[in-house]
């Protein structure tokens, strides 16, 4: 394992979560202080800080983790606290009975590792029903104000990430049926077969990332007050993530069957010609189909907005060495017009 790896991200979060955060922490230790003085506030500052999520939705889950945590971990150190007093061995003890109990009752590990944190502080810090009860009530606000730093501070919206990546992926997929129109007529060296391969199976990667950034993007609007301006981009851009998904499939299997079945006399079939016009065909289509989505990182390539798969391809039969790929691209490409053409 490479160490740097191990401890630095592959990018920074936006200096907006960090400022966010950092001004919660300063709230919720202010906050605490005044309303339950005596003690550093420390459970209400690190209870905002991990409270302030990317989302407003996962600044909940995570409240609803720190604050269970920590109540489950207190109402334990306490018990442990008047049944057993104060011997030092105690904190040891309360670590395993609070590891246990988590498990038991089948917690989520952050859950679990609250629980016996909060046990473990209550313990070393003290053990009386006062202090537990405050330490409880200095969470709740630290927990409150995170969420409500979070949910009013510019709440974070992540459509453009997802329109991006949908934008790449389409004009990728669009790029590859291309280049499997312009192979397909002419002979082809062993790179360049390598090459075309290895370019079509950089579809599936790209197909994840569009695929994660949507469902950040909605989880980004789960509870949060900018949701309604932005759900209906969202939904249209999983329905065309829907659209292109089969049509990565079909065009990584047509690479692959050309790949596996090529011979310099495929260009000679008849109907490769026909197969070749109908990817450019679908090339455009899908282009089209990203820009009227508004997801296209270049719209001004496109040169016509009608569809150009408007009617089935029908071919002469190809010769006896050669029906296995033309039949199998001619399937695929069936596949694809279907996922491109509105059928009334």
């Amino acid at each position: 394992m490479r160490i740097h790896a191990a401890i630095r991200a592959s990018k920074r979060s936006p200096l907006l979560q960090v400022v966010k955060s950092a001004a919660a922490t300063i709230a919720a230790w202010m906050l605490a202080g005044w309303v339950v003085p005596g003690q550093l506030p420390v459970f209400a500052a690190i209870a905002a800080l991990l409270v302030v999520q990317p989302s407003v939705n996962q600044s909940l889950s995570k409240a609803l983790e720190r604050s269970i945590g920590v109540i489950v971990g207190v109402l334990i150190a306490v018990a442990l606290g008047l049944l057993l007093g104060s011997p030092s061995w105690i904190v040891l003890l309360a670590i395993v009975v609070a590891m246990l109990i988590a498990w038991a009752l089948r917690a989520t590990p952050g859950t679990g590792n609250q629980v016996a944190i909060s046990a473990m502080l209550v313990l070393a810090l003290g053990s009386t029903p006062d202090y537990a009860i405050a330490r409880i009530l200095e969470t709740l606000i630290g927990v409150v104000i995170g969420i409500v730093v979070n949910a009013l501070i510019v709440p974070p919206v992540l459509v453009a990430p997802a329109r991006r990546d949908l934008g790449l992926l389409g004009s990728e997929l669009a790029a590859s049926l291309d280049r499997l129109a312009d192979a397909l007529p002419e002979p082809q060296t062993p790179a360049k077969l390598q090459e075309l391969m290895l370019e079509a199976r950089l579809l599936r990667p790209m197909k994840d990332s569009a695929e994660a950034s949507i469902a950040a993007g909605e989880e980004s609007l789960t509870l949060n007050p900018r949701r309604s301006t932005h759900r209906e981009e969202l939904v249209e851009m999983r329905t065309l993530l829907e659209r292109l998904s089969p049509i990565v499939t079909q065009t990584i299997g047509m690479t692959r069957a050309y790949f596996d079945h090529y011979d310099d006399s495929i260009g000679q079939e008849p109907a490769v010609a026909a197969i070749a016009e109908q990817l450019r065909r679908a090339g455009h289509d899908v282009r089209l189909a990203v820009q009227i989505a508004d997801v296209s990182p270049e719209p001004e390539a496109l040169t016509s907005a009608i569809p150009a798969l408007t009617a089935a391809l029908v071919i002469r039969p190809p010769s006896s060495m050669h029906w296995i790929l033309i039949g199998s691209l001619m399937e695929d490409l069936r596949r694809i017009r279907g996922e491109l053409v509105e059928e009334e």
